[in-house]
């Protein structure tokens, strides 16, 4: 037994790992992407595991700067450099980013460098571990947005019963109040009276409609998703279709509608929804126009979408109700319902239509001078990238 234990000893302090034993046990880890580059970020050896990830062989990435892993908005931004000085600094660098492949489809990881030193300490390069957290990262995500659909949909449900109850409710108390009065005392009244009795619950009907077409609408994108059909299309078309609509309309009031939008621009969204944000932002400008005012169409375009202005030179809104513009506060609404016929829920109706199409809202405006409502729109179809900014607590153990 104690001549058992004297060359276990031995043998322990003989054995000394190879190059090869490391290299071994590096390809043996399928699930991570391990390569080594030199002081000049060059790659210059490659793990298999590296390879089932990025796709590329050993021949085809070691001779290659290491930036060739990184998204173009990642090096923009100086993100391999960023990596390697925090490596230097803090003995190590670790991140959750997205990276891409030989293949150009990009995967999430999380990525860990440090320094490679000699054995007299003298800098030979960096390591670079990288593991494929993409799954994870979906799964995460996916769980994110029903947590979000969730109270969306409660907080739409809740308004949506609000303006049934509140907006709804109480003109149409007001129309049965008036035809019951109209009925009961039609015999003794001037016909002038009734005339201007009818007149106003005509109004109010047509309002109380036009209530009920924008929450149909509002319930269509949020509850009916296997309508929502979007493509590309030509955007002057569907500006074009909107003055068409309501140029009898802005011609009343002396109103120019004019657009300044080249021919080729195209959008990828619905056309009805589109077309329903164009009508109710352009209806909106009219209303608020003073006669003799113009309103005015035009796009241009910002990375990898279409802005869209609507500028007309009306009446404008105070920076109070800008910032209040966009949310669904009944007291809001109804406030928006009486001064300005309705504006408030077509306004979530628009917002709720751009958000479909992966596109955001917003206005600039000056009391006195006007408004200019401004819409984003994608130019093709939308990734669906995950927003790299959400870490991702790397677990050693799984």
């Amino acid at each position: 037994m104690e001549n058992e234990q004297i060359n276990s000893k031995i043998l322990k302090s003989n054995y000394i790992p190879t190059a090869e034993f490391y290299s071994q046990i590096i390809d043996s880890l399928q699930d991570y992407s391990i390569f080594t580059i030199d002081n000049e970020f060059i790659i210059n050896s490659w793990s298999s595991g590296a390879t089932k990830i990025f796709g590329y062989e050993p021949d085809e990435i070691i001779g290659k700067h290491f930036d060739i892993i990184f998204t173009a908005e990642d090096i923009k931004k100086g993100i391999p450099k960023n990596e390697i000085e925090t490596a230097l600094k803090e003995g190590r660098a670790t991140d959750n980013r997205w990276h891409i492949c030989k293949d150009k489809c990009e995967f999430y990881a999380y990525g860990l460098v440090f320094p490679l030193t000699g054995i007299d300490g003298e800098m030979l390069g960096y390591v670079k571990i990288l593991r494929d957290l993409t799954e994870r990262k979906k799964s995460e995500d996916a769980i994110k947005k029903y947590v979000k659909d969730l109270e969306d949909l409660n907080t739409h449900k809740e308004s949506v019963l609000a303006i049934l109850s509140h907006d709804l409710r109480s003109p149409l108390s007001s129309i049965i109040a008036t035809t019951g009065y109209l009925k009961s005392n039609f015999e003794r009244m001037d016909p002038s009276t009734v005339k201007e009795m009818l007149e106003l619950l005509y109004k109010a009907s047509i309002d109380e409609l036009n209530m009920l077409d924008y929450l149909v609408e509002w319930a269509r994108i949020k509850y009916a998703a296997e309508v929502f059909s979007p493509r590309k299309i030509e955007l002057v078309q569907y500006v074009q279709k909107v003055f068409d609509t309501l140029n009898d309309t802005a011609s009343l009031n002396t109103i120019n509608l004019h657009h300044e939008i080249d021919e080729n621009t195209k959008v990828f969204a619905d056309g009805k929804m589109l077309l329903s944000v164009i009508q109710n932002i352009v209806s909106n400008a009219i209303k608020h126009s003073l006669p003799g005012g113009k309103i005015v169409v035009s796009a241009k375009i910002k990375d990898d979408k279409i802005i869209v202005q609507i500028k007309d030179s009306g009446v404008g809104m105070s920076k109070e109700i800008q910032d209040k513009l966009f949310t669904p506060q009944m007291n809001i609404l109804s406030k928006a319902r009486t001064e300005n016929k309705g504006a408030g829920i077509g306004l979530l109706l628009v917002k709720g239509f751009l958000e479909k199409n992966g596109g955001e809202i917003w206005v600039e405006s000056i009391e006195g001078e006007g408004s200019s409502f401004y819409f984003t729109l994608p130019m093709e179809k939308p990734l669906n990238k995950i927003d790299s900014a959400d870490k991702i607590e790397f677990d050693e153990s799984a």
